[in-house]
């Protein structure tokens, strides 16, 4: 099994006629993944790699019975874009864009808030189910089909613990990139929970990184409601007080929290075992498995 992406999931792509979306739209088929439509405004009519553009994501939703969007439209436009997936409505949203302004992801969290649609994202590289179908811009080749999922704020972080995991003839279930904006609609505890109820998925990997609560937070949830083992790993570690390192949401504010030291304790006091590399994490994944 796996979680939020599958055998039926149907794709429309959002921004499909820019470059990086129609580029990304063809090496999400070549390796599988359905995608059925695309979704412009005032480009209906279109095809791009053979795929039908609609000007609305509700009317290919509803023509190509299309339950997921994803999201490759500029800053400037990729919140209307979103209110525009989530009032179709489609089943999940992953949105690849980055930079799209606060204020608007505010708006769009809000709304999601009221739907029943999974969001993940933005600034993210997407999900995939190995074998199955990837959304996004993750590198299909090197996941493996397998029975431990990985949740991680950093894109390249979770391709190189996906290659050590490969490596050594430890496959995914399914991997998700929740993106590391300061407003992302999926957590790290959205994301755990998935996992927590998926019967085939024997065991998670959780990539963090410095800024924000969500890893202490995720390690309680661990502590208190799951079952599946999990293993982790932040990232960081030597990053400077007040200094943000890459990612929007990685700044540490100086409260004694949000540093890589307090994450790593609050995992630890809860029984995750934290890598001091990502070699060192799939380590941990072979002693739980």
């Amino acid at each position: 099994m796996s979680v939020l992406v599958d055998e039926d999931t149907r794709v429309v792509v959002q921004g499909i006629t820019g470059g990086e979306g129609k580029f990304h739209t063809e090496q999400m088929m070549e390796y599988g993944t359905n995608v059925v439509a695309g979704a412009v405004p005032g480009r209906g009519g279109q095809e791009v790699a053979g795929v039908p553009v609609y000007d609305t994501v509700d009317r290919a939703a509803r023509e190509e019975n299309a339950n997921t969007a994803v999201v490759f439209v500029p800053p400037a436009f990729a919140g209307d874009a979103l209110f525009e997936a989530l009032d179709a409505p489609v089943d999940l949203v992953v949105a690849i864009t980055e930079g799209i302004p606060t204020q608007d992801m505010s708006r769009v969290k809000r709304k999601q808030d009221e739907t029943d649609t999974h969001l993940v994202g933005p600034n993210c590289p997407g999900v995939i189910t190995p074998g199955v179908a990837k959304l996004g811009i993750l590198p299909g080749n090197i996941f493996s089909s397998g029975d431990v999922g990985l949740v991680s704020r950093s894109g390249t972080l979770t391709y190189q613990v996906v290659d050590n995991l490969t490596n050594r003839d430890i496959g995914q279930s399914t991997a998700i990139g929740i993106g590391g904006d300061p407003i992302i609609g999926t957590s790290f505890i959205d994301a755990l929970e998935l996992f927590e109820a998926d019967p085939d998925t024997k065991a998670v990997v959780m990539c963090g990184e410095i800024g924000g609560e969500d890893e202490e937070q995720a390690a309680r949830y661990i502590g208190e409601h799951m079952d599946t083992p999990v293993a982790g790993f932040i990232a960081g570690r030597t990053a400077p007080p007040g200094k943000r390192m890459g990612h929007a949401g990685a700044i540490v504010s100086g409260s004694g929290t949000g540093t890589a030291e307090s994450k790593i304790e609050a995992l630890e006091s809860n029984g995750v075992p934290v890598g001091d590399t990502p070699e060192e994490v799939v380590d941990h994944v072979e002693d739980i498995l």
